[in-house]
């Protein structure tokens, strides 16, 4: 019996490093472009491209602020991003930032919403009339989402798990 076993198991071993040895036979596929033609590989976005506007949004009440690059900060990291790179933030901006409306609109109606892609910089107002600010361009997500009651200062949220920030952040 157990020289069964263990021919069964030499044959599942002798398997596997079969698969592994196939695996790998095809040869790589060599570059045909020109030396002279090579393209510069475009990088991960390092640092957000600063946005073209110089202009301040006051918020004053408790608030949820969603931030995205203006139109001339948008095309720069189009310009320094691969295309897969450039959609693949695109898409989980846009997603991201659609799940936290609806669950913000939802579970707590009472916050108001606001849109910002032209201001650079965020002024919250709170009750006690003191101010915290918040220059964008020190952001390096190139879409956000702040929370603001009024009271506390305000704080940068976690998209993805807003059902959880949303609570922490306004009950207690």
């Amino acid at each position: 019996m157990k020289q069964i076993a263990l021919r069964a198991s030499l044959f599942v071993w002798v398997i596997i490093v079969m698969m592994i040895a196939f695996s790998c036979t095809e040869p790589p596929q060599k570059n045909n472009v020109p030396e002279g033609e090579k393209s510069i590989p475009k990088h991960v976005i390092i640092q957000k491209p600063g946005s073209s506007a110089n202009d301040t949004l006051v918020i004053k009440g408790r608030s949820a602020v969603f931030y995205n690059p203006d139109s001339l900060q948008m095309k720069k990291i189009k310009e320094i991003n691969e295309r897969n790179t450039y959609s693949t933030i695109i898409h989980d901006c846009y997603y991201q930032m659609q799940n936290a409306r609806q669950v913000i609109r939802k579970y707590w109606p009472g916050v108001k919403v606001i849109e910002n892609s032209k201001y650079r910089y965020l002024e919250f107002v709170k009750t006690d009339k003191s101010k915290v600010y918040i220059d964008l361009n020190n952001k390096n997500d190139i879409c956000g989402l702040f929370l603001f009651d009024g009271q506390k200062d305000p704080v940068l949220a976690d998209m993805p798990n807003i059902d959880t920030v949303l609570g922490f952040y306004f009950v207690k």
